[in-house]
């Protein structure tokens, strides 16, 4: 897909986040791939089950100006729709449960172990410290996956 501004990039139509839970890791990639990404991919995320979404993730979310507050975790089970391009498993469970969903269908499946950081211990900036830090992790890769797309000039 060209974009105005001169750059050139490949980039898939849907994009499907995964991990265990739902609750911390999918849905802070999908907040953040909708952020630079929400105009030209459609973005969604689910876990191999729907936990409870992590008010941990949401701070650590809103430290950048991202919102996911409102976000309801679904698992796979709760996808209307199958017809993503990529999808982006964060957990061993949840590659595969996207292998396994992919068996039948003409999608590429790429694995990004991240860290769970509700296993982090210690005070509360240290386990703060553990989601940024798994944040900080997904947006260099979504960066490096998918690149810098300019906005149109006008």
């Amino acid at each position: 897909m060209a974009f105005p501004g001169g750059l050139d990039v490949d980039l898939p139509g849907a994009v499907l986040f995964c991990c265990t839970q739902n609750a911390i890791r999918s849905p802070m990639a999908m907040g953040l791939m909708k952020h630079f990404y929400g105009k030209v991919i459609f973005t969604d995320s689910v876990g191999v089950r729907a936990g409870d979404l992590d008010p941990f993730a949401v701070t650590a979310m809103d430290e950048l100006g991202i919102d996911i507050a409102k976000y309801r975790p679904k698992s796979f089970d709760d996808l209307e729709d199958t017809s993503f391009d990529l999808i982006i498993s964060l957990s061993p469970e949840a590659q595969h449960k996207a292998v396994d969903l992919t068996r039948t269908m003409a999608c590429e499946v790429e694995y990004w172990p991240t860290f769970d950081p509700s296993i982090a211990q210690g005070s509360r900036d240290q386990v703060m410290d553990s989601y940024r830090g798994v944040r900080d992790q997904l947006f260099k890769r979504i960066r490096a996956r998918f690149g810098v797309v300019k906005a149109p000039t006008v």
